[in-house]
């Protein structure tokens, strides 16, 4: 998997952190620079924490199944791609209210948020064990990109409110399917 793909894999993987960064970004009159950074660092870190977990477990039973691996790299990514698109098919007319404007950041609150948008990550580091690809420049790409698109979330949510939430979110799952059949195609039809 080249560089290329790494990329639009994060920025897959990012959507889910975006729509949050977004939320988040609803609640401030003015953007906090310092609340933005946190926020970003906590999606961006675990975004590449959870795809080095899966690949450290995947490595495990790697090598006896690598005659479906594709199949399962591909099944997984259409699964949580499909899921995303769903979701944000579902929440296209849902806006999110705010209780309480400039809030104080709740780090547990961020904690929970930060794996509930990364377990998703956690699914493809198992298919990066089957790939063969380089974890360590996987899970940089993956969190710089995450803690660029996390950030840029709070400043679309404080500018422009709720309207990117679902097409970010879909578009997201609309790159992880595509990454998955991409993969199947190359190993199926040797392209």
């Amino acid at each position: 998997m080249g560089v290329t793909e790494l990329l639009l894999m994060g920025v897959g993987l990012a959507m889910d952190a975006f729509a949050v960064s977004i939320c988040k970004g609803l609640a401030m009159r003015k953007v906090n620079m310092k609340q933005c950074f946190v926020i970003a660092l906590f999606f961006g870190g675990f975004q590449a924490l959870m795809p080095f977990v899966g690949w450290a477990l995947g490595i495990q039973f790697a090598d006896k199944i690598t005659k479906i691996d594709h199949w399962v790299a591909f099944l997984l990514l259409g699964y949580i791609g499909g899921k995303m698109v769903v979701e944000a098919v579902k929440s296209k007319n849902e806006d999110v209210e705010i209780e309480q404007m400039d809030p104080p950041l709740d780090i547990k609150e961020l904690f929970i948020l930060a794996i509930a948008t990364s377990i998703d990550a956690l699914a493809v580091g198992i298919t990066f064990s089957f790939l063969e690809v380089n974890i360590v420049e996987a899970i940089s790409i993956i969190g710089i990109v995450t803690f660029i698109i996390s950030a840029a979330g709070v400043f679309v949510g404080n500018i422009f409110g709720n309207k990117y939430k679902a097409k970010a979110e879909f578009a997201g799952g609309l790159i992880l399917v595509l990454l998955g059949v991409k993969i199947v195609l190359e190993h199926t039809l040797g392209l």
